[in-house]
């Protein structure tokens, strides 16, 4: 999807705002058109994510995305066939551990991930014999058992002080 015409229009409807306006003012008003050129197409994209998501909420067996192509927002359509009852979904359903009492049911979640995790956790799962659902719920579930008893997943015997932490913010 383009995103190009949307903004081209906005700057249109700019150029008629100013229209009867004196030259200096249409001037600032085209700076800040060109400035606010990459937060308007960042506006746009969450907007197309947030109706994706939506959209995906409100159907049974479709996942919508929007991935980015070359710079543009692409829809993805994605037929999820529907679980089926059988003897690998219930152990996938066992090996995923005990139902916590705030489990009122299932939730969808879409998750992006690394092309290069995304194999290692294919992988592990396929080595443990179970879904890369299950697996994800499991390492999701000791992830959220070690928080809660204070230790921190893979780093026995290492400090979790702030030397540890990284913050900051990255520019594209």
């Amino acid at each position: 999807m383009e995103l190009s015409p949307y903004l081209q229009g906005l700057r249109r409807e700019l150029g008629v705002l100013t229209r009867f306006a004196p030259d200096d003012v249409v001037r600032v008003a085209d700076q800040l058109a060109e400035a606010l050129d990459a937060a308007v197409r960042l506006t746009l994209l969450d907007v197309l994510s947030s109706a994706a998501a939506e959209i995906t909420s409100r159907l049974d067996d479709t996942v919508i995305e929007v991935r980015l192509a070359g710079g543009d927002p692409e829809f993805v359509v994605t037929a999820v066939p529907p679980p089926a009852e059988t003897d690998a979904g219930a152990a996938d359903a066992a090996a995923a551990g005990p139902a916590s009492g705030d489990d009122a049911g299932t939730a969808r979640i879409t998750l992006r991930l690394a092309e290069g995790l995304k194999t290692r956790i294919e992988a592990q799962a396929a080595a443990d014999g179970v879904s890369v659902n299950s697996w994800l719920a499991q390492a999701a579930a000791r992830a959220l058992d070690d928080s809660r008893s204070g230790r921190r997943s893979g780093s026995a015997g290492r400090s979790t002080g702030l030397g540890n932490r990284i913050s900051g913010y990255a520019r594209s």
